[in-house]
């Protein structure tokens, strides 16, 4: 069964806004057993979005779009979609009433005529109803090709997704079942993975694909398979995950799409029973605001220092001033000495500290941009560890806070 998404919106292809639509659907899709072979953008003008539909009638069984529904001038889905099934707008019973009663449940009035403008609908749609929105959702089938167009409102479109679209492709198609899992590394590189896995990835039966998503601080393998017996296609796929758990054990911080280092940690930590605090200087907070996005960090993170400037590392943190002039500010002994001072002041299990050169420029410190250095103060005593993360600032950043973590990891892990 196969699928195309397509996105309408002038906002799309100026870069106003970022399409999060098409991946929602093509992950919800992907759940049922159906593949989304392509996804197009196009602007709000009719006969880009007529060759659109033109075009995918001839690939996919299923067409759905997003956007050009809606009140404004702007907005000319339906009558483009009129003109492609040769069709008029009629009013729409459903999707008139599902409209008087969105505004009497939460504005406390009427609609006014405009409002009332999107209950008409090309006669030869089923209306999909939206609890959400006033635009309805249509489900129009056309020879052996469904077309089923939604709001572009992201929450809108979810709750058609959800309510209306994905049990009525249940209900009305017979697909496969797709398996997937994903495994994620951290600490090691693509190449560097594939090499490793080599032998593993050229043994695999021709019914099972992996995939390499990396990332910036990880990298996401992904294995997929589909047929009809889900069972079997479960145990094909944990056979094949406890082989790589065998090569690339060390590595795995966990499975499926959303763990994260930080969220590996926590974890860690909170299982132990244990405490972390950060000594920050080049990641500028980011390690903690990666952790305090999360909910409950209260239970394991203490509290964090962001001494940016050299002084406040000595002010704040307690770092001898004699030690920076000695050794300079982006070095093994300042990064040691920050994370130690963190884990006493903050009185916790852990601290992870870093000091480096995000760049673009050297500043206090004698090393080439993109140095940083990464303590890690635990029970038993302290570590530091030096990296080069390249020049651009953003990576240098964010590699940083992941590195950070990944250490604070492995010791965990070993005590």
């Amino acid at each position: 069964m196969l699928a195309e998404i397509i996105t309408i919106g002038d906002e799309i292809l100026i870069g106003q806004i970022v399409d999060t639509n098409s991946a929602y659907i093509a992950t919800e899709l992907n759940k049922i057993g159906v593949q989304v072979v392509q996804i197009t953008s196009v602007q709000d003008e009719k006969n880009h979005i007529l060759e659109s539909l033109a075009n995918a009638e001839k690939r996919v069984d299923i067409v759905l779009l997003t956007g050009g529904l809606g009140p404004t001038k702007d907005d000319i889905t339906k009558l483009t979609l009129c003109d492609f099934f040769d069709d008029q707008l009629v009013l729409n019973e459903k999707a008139l009433q599902n409209i008087y009663e969105l505004f009497e449940k939460h504005l406390n009035r009427t609609p006014n005529q405009q409002n009332l403008l999107q209950a008409h609908l090309p006669s030869k749609a089923i209306a999909l109803e939206n609890k959400f929105g006033t635009a309805p959702g249509m489900w129009i089938e056309k020879d052996n090709t469904l077309f089923i167009s939604m709001p572009g409102v992201p929450y809108e479109m979810k709750g058609l997704m959800q309510n209306e679209v994905l049990p009525k492709l249940q209900k009305k198609f017979k697909r496969p079942i797709i398996v997937h899992k994903t495994i994620l590394t951290t600490g090691m590189g693509e190449s560097a993975i594939a090499e490793i896995i080599e032998d593993f990835e050229n043994k695999l039966p021709q019914e099972i694909k992996l995939a390499y998503l990396p990332s910036l601080g990880r990298v996401r393998l992904r294995l997929s398979t589909k047929g009809i017996n889900e069972a079997v296609l479960h145990s094909a796929i944990d056979n094949h995950v406890k082989q790589l758990q065998g090569l690339i054990g060390d590595i795995i911080i966990g499975y499926d799409e959303e763990t994260s280092i930080e969220e590996v940690v926590a974890n860690l930590l909170i299982k132990n029973k244990q405490t972390m605090s950060l000594a920050e200087s080049c990641t500028g907070g980011q390690m903690a605001r990666k952790i305090t996005k999360m909910s409950g960090a209260s239970q394991y993170f203490v509290g964090g220092f962001v001494t940016y400037a050299t002084s406040s590392k000595s002010k704040i943190l307690g770092v001898p001033k004699e030690l920076i002039d000695k050794h300079t500010v982006v070095s093994a002994q300042v990064a040691e000495a920050m994370a130690i001072n963190a884990k006493k002041m903050y009185d916790t299990d852990y601290a992870i500290s870093t000091t480096g050169i995000a760049g673009p420029t050297k500043g206090d410190a004698n090393e080439d941009v993109g140095t940083v250095f990464i303590g890690i103060a635990t029970p038993q005593g302290v570590l530091t560890e030096k990296f080069n993360f390249g020049k651009d600032r953003q990576r240098v950043i964010t590699n940083a806070a992941n590195k950070g973590f990944e250490l604070l990891r492995k010791e965990i892990l070993k005590n």
